[in-house]
């Protein structure tokens, strides 16, 4: 796989993929062509800002089903850790499992994280909140990088309407 310097952006085509859902299921980017489509990145299930992230869109699924447009999560999580938060919080979308990172990679949304703490400085491989609306024919029509988990729902919905 060929690992893009930037994500891609409104005009480039989404990258394809095949990964397993929630369910164990194989599932490739291209089977939902002639929808739209939301693809979102989070860093970890069952994590404060991914739950809210992942809620918010469960709260707010129905407006989604209302226009046709599927909702997708990815994380580096495994098929086993997305189903059970997928359970735990009743999530009606579907969950995609990226336990390499190899989707985060071709999105250009895996990289290098800095943080400070008390400080000190500390680096780390991460997965960074992202969120992707990919029209009919696979193209991206609107990218983010580092999205906030408390209010991209509403923005993706304002920009889908």
């Amino acid at each position: 796989m060929t690992v893009p310097v930037t994500m891609p952006g409104a005009g480039d085509a989404a990258p394809d993929f095949e990964t397993q859902t929630d369910t164990g299921k194989t599932v490739r980017l291209s089977d939902y062509r002639g929808k739209k489509v939301v693809l979102y990145f989070y860093p970890k299930a069952d994590t404060p800002g991914c739950t809210k992230q992942a809620c918010l869109f469960r709260d707010n699924y129905g407006e989604f089903e209302k226009i046709g447009v599927p909702v997708l999560g990815a994380s580096y999580d495994t098929v086993e850790e997305q189903a059970a938060f997928k359970q735990k919080y009743n999530l009606p979308f579907t969950l995609l499992a990226d336990p390499d990172h190899s989707i985060a990679e071709l999105y250009g949304v895996w990289g290098d994280h800095k943080i400070v703490k008390d400080g000190v400085a500390s680096t780390f491989q991460g997965l960074r909140r992202s969120t992707f609306i990919i029209d009919e024919k696979g193209k991206v029509i609107w990218s983010k990088y580092g999205v906030d988990a408390t209010n991209n729902t509403a923005e993706v919905l304002e920009l889908l309407k």
